[in-house]
């Protein structure tokens, strides 16, 4: 769906806690945290815009989001157990 979020509080709510708890205690996931947000944050304004960028551009970022979200989602997981 276009325009959709994919914040990570938003796709894993069973994992807030570990979010937050890794924001401000791991600095890499913070980091790598705000560049996803970023990142989503650009695709679903494309894509509200009609996507004002060509097809490769728009699925390259697509592709990196989702490589990004895959990792931090790892991370979550570690972090857990």
């Amino acid at each position: 769906m276009l325009g959709e979020e994919h914040s990570l509080a938003h796709d894993f709510p069973d994992y807030e806690d570990v979010i937050d708890q890794l924001k401000e205690s791991d600095e890499r996931f913070a980091k790598e945290n705000r560049y996803y947000q970023s990142l989503d944050k650009q695709i679903r304004v494309l894509e509200m815009n009609n996507s004002p960028i060509d097809d490769l551009s728009m699925h390259q970022l697509k592709q990196e989001r989702s490589e990004l979200k895959d990792a931090l989602y790892r991370r979550l997981v570690e972090a857990r157990h």
